[in-house]
């Protein structure tokens, strides 16, 4: 999952699921799809996959047909040019593929007209699924479906720039006002603190640290307008107004990573998705990682994760459960690792992981605080209008903008 692929999901997003919700709805999808006619014969399986690139693609497919090998079944893996787009067109059209990629961002979305399969339980041993991940992929207290891997927001550091600033170990900032003080000695050194993603996919890492959300734990109401989350954009603005912070497009850049990785600031929070972009575009850069600075209320990050989603419509259920076991086995989990620098979403598999890389660790901890994406159905504009109110949030109201989303969040929950 790169910072391009969710960039490019979010601007496809509101078609693709206005398609799709309008579609399915009328598309006979309810509740009752798990009694779609099965088939006990041998399964042609048709998988989807939103892939990351080469190395993903060829990694499910030998994954697939190693499967298939060995249970007499057949497994055809597809990557999408465009998941969002594609899966919603096949979900409303009736014919979906019988396995395929659901983004947590998304996966209400799915859960909530009936077009997923709730077999996550039948996995085995479902609670080895880091809670934050099951939570994510939990909709009117079911557990749909099992996570496929997951990535979360740790804190970059750019080594030569540290030292260039005068700065030593000690001053690796793991609270709020350490970051403040951190910050304060980088720009006196003419140098940019930060550079900070301009979205909730980003900054709502910063509500998580104080204790709040924009969602109750049950996706049924807004939560945004609390003081919990109002004191942590006034501290997010305040990194931006002094100058501690600044936006991608301020920076020149594409992303944060892009600005990081052109050395135009010393630090950066990104997801480990950012190992290999700056691997193939930055391979100069000196970096280490460590996790996101506490806030007033402890830890806090977000996770970004999909999940192996089952087509309630599929005839081949019994068979694809069995694939998605095989998919989300630890030894399968660490081959994807390696293959394609994925975390593994089973805690067993935890300190294989982090043997073979230990320079993820900061991320792989955040799993035990990590929050995951808003996880409610039709969300989408709310979303859009939440991220444009963060984006002018350095000469806006950090008030109007959280009052802004409840309203929003209330008008689209309800309706």
């Amino acid at each position: 999952m790169t910072p391009r692929t969710l960039t490019r999901a979010a601007v496809a997003g509101l078609a693709a699921v206005t398609l799709f919700g309008t579609a399915a709805c009328g598309s006979g999808f309810d509740d009752k799809g798990g009694d779609a006619k099965q088939s006990s014969g041998p399964a042609s399986l048709q998988i989807m996959i939103g892939s990351s690139g080469d190395a993903e693609t060829k990694a499910v497919q030998d994954a697939a047909a190693k499967w298939a090998s060995a249970t007499g079944n057949t497994a055809t893996v597809t990557p999408a040019q465009d998941l969002v787009q594609q899966l919603g067109q096949a979900l409303a059209g009736g014919t979906p593929p019988d396995v395929f990629y659901v983004d947590a961002s998304r996966f209400a979305d799915y859960a909530s007209v009936g077009a997923l399969e709730p077999y996550a339980d039948k996995i085995s041993n479902p609670d080895d699924f880091y809670e934050s991940l099951r939570t994510a992929f939990t909709y009117d207290g079911k557990f749909y479906c099992a996570p496929k891997d997951f990535s979360t927001l740790a804190l970059e550091i750019n080594t030569d720039l540290w030292a260039k600033a005068g700065l030593t170990d000690a001053d690796i900032p793991t609270t709020w006002d350490q970051l403040t003080a951190t910050s304060q000695k980088i720009k006196a050194k003419g140098l940019v603190p930060l550079a900070l993603g301009d979205t909730r996919d980003r900054i709502g890492a910063f509500l998580v640290q104080n204790g709040g959300w924009l969602l109750s734990k049950d996706g049924k109401q807004p939560t945004a307008d609390t003081p919990e989350n109002l004191a942590a954009l006034q501290y997010v603005k305040s990194l931006l107004t002094n100058g501690y912070a600044r936006y991608p497009k301020q920076l020149d850049a594409g992303w944060s990573g892009e600005a990081f990785g052109k050395g135009k600031a010393v630090m950066t929070i990104e997801g480990n998705w950012i190992k290999g972009a700056l691997q193939n575009d930055f391979p100069n850069v000196k970096y280490k990682v460590v996790e996101l600075p506490a806030g007033p209320k402890g830890k806090g990050t977000l996770s970004f994760t999909n999940c192996w989603g089952i087509a309630a419509k599929s005839k081949y259920k019994e068979q694809a459960i069995k694939f998605v076991e095989a998919m989300t086995a630890g030894e399968q989990q660490m081959a994807f690792a390696k293959a394609f620098g994925v975390m593994p979403s089973r805690q067993s598999v935890r300190d294989q992981y982090t043997g073979a890389f230990p320079a993820d660790k900061p991320f792989i901890d955040g799993a035990a605080y990590a929050q995951g994406p808003v996880n409610a159905p039709k969300m989408d504009s709310v979303l859009s209008d939440l991220d444009t109110g963060l984006q002018g949030l350095a000469n806006g109201d950090p008030k109007t903008v959280l009052g802004n989303f409840d309203k929003n969040a209330k008008a689209a929950i309800g309706g």
